[in-house]
């Protein structure tokens, strides 16, 4: 989650913790689900842009200035390469600008795995829809004075990424055509979005509400233990889990657990597993990434204890690159997006893996943010078609259900149950 993992996967990254503060996509910087870790690159299918039709004197070439913040790709071709019967109505292209912080240190390469996500969701459904990326860099007033620019040309504008830039253009009167924020705003500020404008940001208070729910359907009225670490991102996971569960009747306590380098204290574990022995509890949530998770369950495997359910956000899922083989997390339960846990699904399966710029695999977040990258396009083009009407798609970052273009928007992400399973999260079919 970049910038207290990118405020809910974009919202965790040192650097990138104060510029995302995301909302996926939670886990500290250095950890394997961090999104504050070594962020990779990752390279979009090339899209294919149409010849003209006749000869045209070229133009002069883009200074280097112009090459490095605008890159358009085209646009209208005859069909829908995905077979879809949807197509923009009477001919007409819908432009979008993709704005994107490509040009910061911090959050470039997060801001690229989106783009890519983007781009291979357009290059399959790309028919009536122009694409330009526009590049911006982190301060909100380039941000404000590139998206005002960028509405002269666009129809529509996705992005910006950052929490503090989605602030900013969310406090100005600046937004007056459909923009689709991949973050949300700063929660101190209590800022409302204009009715022009909604988030489709991946956030772990969501994903926190969502957990809690969960376990109050399966243990009624239950007497439930938080446990949490002291990173920003995990004092945000039990909040919201703290407050959902008192909302659902759940008895709950929280606990801030002492990590070093990322380690659980060892006789903090003990004292732990000795209180549950005495006052045992019903449930345990766990506000933890999942290395500490794992060495929770170790100190906590005998019985009774061991035989507490325990849940968790999808910072208990590392991803493919760094998970580790065995059974200490079997039967946790977890939340996360499609695209990490369903990857034979229909929806997932309908677009490419994204391709690393090195030989090494995407950490779990950089997937997440591709995959926030694809469900971005799909929205925008659902709305472009059905200017108006509710949208309910099956993406890759969860069921979506969105209500946009008249009053308030309102946006909706369920994401599918797992459950650790030979040392595997796999999804579980009953929802």
């Amino acid at each position: 989650m970049l910038a207290d993992r990118m405020n809910g996967l974009l919202s965790c990254v040192a650097g990138v913790a104060a510029a995302l503060s995301l909302s996926a996509c939670s886990t500290p910087c250095g950890s394997p689900g961090a999104l504050c870790a070594p962020i990779e690159s990752v390279t979009s299918p090339a899209p294919r842009v149409t010849a003209p039709p006749q000869e045209r004197p070229a133009p002069p070439p883009p200074t280097p200035e112009e090459q490095a913040q605008v890159e358009t790709f085209a646009v209208a071709t005859p069909g829908d390469m995905s077979g879809n019967t949807a197509t923009a109505p009477s001919g007409q292209t819908t432009r979008i600008g993709l704005m994107l912080p490509l040009r910061s240190e911090t959050l470039g390469r997060a801001a690229d795995a989106v783009r890519a996500g983007f781009m291979a969701a357009w290059e399959r459904d790309r028919a009536g829809f122009e694409v330009t990326v526009i590049e911006t860099g982190d301060a909100s007033e380039d941000i404000l004075a590139t998206y005002k620019g960028a509405l002269e040309q666009q129809d529509m504008i996705v992005g910006p990424l950052a929490r503090s830039a989605v602030t900013a253009l969310a406090s100005s009167p600046a937004v007056t055509k459909p923009t689709i924020a991949l973050n949300h705003p700063e929660a101190r500020d209590n800022t409302v979005l204009p009715t022009n404008m909604l988030s489709i940001g991946l956030s772990i208070e969501d994903e926190s509400r969502q957990v809690a729910e969960w376990a109050a359907r399966e243990h009624p009225a239950a007497n439930a233990m938080i446990l949490s670490g002291s990173a920003a991102w995990q004092r945000r996971i039990a909040t919201a889990i703290a407050a959902q569960a008192e909302r659902l009747g759940l008895t709950s306590k929280t606990l801030e657990l002492t990590a070093l380098n990322g380690y659980l204290s060892d006789p903090e574990l003990v004292a732990l597993r000795a209180r549950l022995a005495e006052q045992p509890v019903d449930v345990l949530f766990a506000a933890l990434d999942a290395d500490q998770a794992r060495q929770l369950r170790i100190a906590l495997s005998a019985p009774p204890v061991g035989d507490i359910p325990l849940y968790g956000t999808s910072s208990l899922n590392p991803g493919r690159v760094t998970l580790l083989p065995g059974p200490e997390l079997d039967g946790v339960k977890l939340l996360d997006l499609p695209w990490q846990i369903q990857r034979d699904s229909p929806a997932v399966m309908a677009y490419p893996q994204p391709v690393p710029r090195d030989d090494q695999r995407l950490s779990a977040d950089m997937e997440r943010l591709y995959a926030l990258g694809i469900d971005a396009f799909r929205v925008a083009r659902e709305l472009a078609l059905h200017p108006g009407q509710p949208v309910a798609l099956d993406g890759v970052t969860g069921q979506l259900s969105i209500e946009f273009g008249s009053g308030r928007a309102k946006v909706n992400r369920i994401e599918p149950r797992a459950i650790y399973r030979n040392g595997v999260p796999v999804p579980l079919t009953a929802q």
